[in-house]
């Protein structure tokens, strides 16, 4: 590696902080709690207009969209490209939740009532389009705003869209959107290589610390998809900034990612579901709280705070999820607040709580379950033998600083 010298700060405790410095192709950005609100951010979408859909004039497209496809005045990206002077939009194709972002099931490819257009379900008999749904298409264009999380299922979709288009010569062009939570912090334990799936497209720690256009960057290279990829960037967003410093309206990418805070939350808190916890869902606050029946939500609380987890606090509070795990059962909870978003490291609030239920409730709880969405089966084994959270976190730093250096060749902002 070459460049000026960067630091990667991974917390490992409560008092640990293991500091790993390394050369890379440019600096990892200090953390500002005083971002600049100067300009808004425009996002690839508002650039594009701005462009005048220059790059898409004489093209056949294909869109790959849902509800948050949408430009600064709230316009989404089907009507725009729809109505685009030499753009002829021939079909849209919608990820999980559907166009309309309100599915929880599988669903059925349908008509869009205000264009006439077929919409294909990649969410339904197939994960990816097929020779008929991309018929008299010559460009695929994704406008997604993605949760910067390794299982979110949307960045797999752009993936195996991008390895059929690159399969039938089609060109790709994403337009480029936020990580809402952030383009610094990288956490989690990386993905074992034998463990891809729809939740888990490459080997990525689950906070990845990218935006969908860096991904696709990354995925294209590094996967070695070698589809001809343009990304059309945002202007003025800065790798410091979480969804609150873009000045964007925050449209919930998912029928449960309902809050800036609980996007925070969900890298660390959504893991605990296949264990046997509900992490919310049912409930007005999706990743903000979790429970169980069996839980005792003061003592769980309690002892929570008493690990000093930095930006975050605890506090009892029972629910009744409407739908979803243990749905009418009144279950011991615990609520999450963020105390200070920049410093929250949110895979480590989720091992906390794992090691603490697994030691309280071992018959309840089960830690081997937690594999599916962590990806990494020595993390797992290590929570299930005892090992501190610390420990386990500490245990990730070689395998993150050499993911940081390749996630760095891909950046396109500071």
């Amino acid at each position: 590696m070459t460049g000026r010298q960067g630091a990667l700060s991974i917390f490992a405790g409560s008092t640990i902080c293991l500091t790993i410095f390394l050369y890379a192709a440019a600096p990892l950005q200090a953390s500002s709690k005083h971002a600049s609100h100067a300009a808004r951010v425009q996002t690839g979408l508002d650039v594009l207009e701005a462009q005048k859909f220059a790059p898409l004039r004489g093209k056949h497209i294909g869109l790959i969209t849902n509800h948050t496809g949408v430009d600064s005045q709230g316009r989404s990206t089907v009507d725009i490209l729809s109505h685009a002077t030499g753009v002829q939009l021939v079909a849209l194709f919608s990820p999980e939740h559907g166009l309309a972002g309100n599915n929880d099931e599988k669903f059925s490819s349908t008509k869009d009532p205000s264009t006439g257009l077929p919409v294909h379900s990649l969410y339904g008999e197939t994960q990816r389009p097929t020779d008929e749904m991309l018929t008299g298409i010559d460009t695929l264009v994704f406008d997604v705003q993605d949760a910067g999380v390794r299982f979110y299922t949307y960045t797999t979709t752009m993936a195996y869209c991008m390895e059929e288009a690159a399969k039938r010569n089609i060109a790709f062009l994403v337009l480029d959107r936020p990580d809402p939570i952030g383009g610094e912090i990288v956490e989690g334990p990386m993905l074992d290589p034998d463990k891809t799936s729809f939740t888990a497209y490459f080997p990525l720690p689950v906070r990845y610390g990218l935006t969908i256009g860096e991904l696709a960057q990354l995925f294209n290279a590094e996967n070695h998809i070698g589809a001809d990829l343009h990304v059309i960037a945002m202007k003025n967003w800065h790798r410091n900034y979480f969804f609150e410093s873009t000045g964007i309206k925050w449209i919930p990418p998912s029928p449960n990612l309902r809050t800036t805070k609980g996007a925070i939350l969900y890298p660390g808190i959504e893991i605990l579901q296949n264990a046997g916890v509900s992490v919310g869902r049912g409930t007005q606050t999706p990743f903000e709280e979790f429970g169980a029946p069996w839980l005792n939500g003061e003592e769980v609380a309690a002892a929570l705070n008493e690990r000093h987890l930095p930006g975050v606090r605890f506090s009892a509070q029972p629910f009744i999820p409407v739908v979803g795990l243990y749905s009418g059962q009144r279950c011991g909870g615990v609520a999450i607040r963020v105390t200070d978003r920049f410093t929250v490291r949110s895979m480590r609030v989720g091992l906390e709580i794992a090691a603490l239920l697994q030691k309280l409730y071992p018959k309840q709880f089960d830690a081997g379950k937690l594999l599916l969405l962590l990806g990494n089966a020595d993390t797992v084994q290590q929570l299930a033998a005892g090992v501190s959270p610390e420990k386990i976190i500490a245990s990730w730093a070689p395998a993150l600083t050499a993911f940081d250096a390749v996630r760095r060749k891909y950046f396109l902002y500071k």
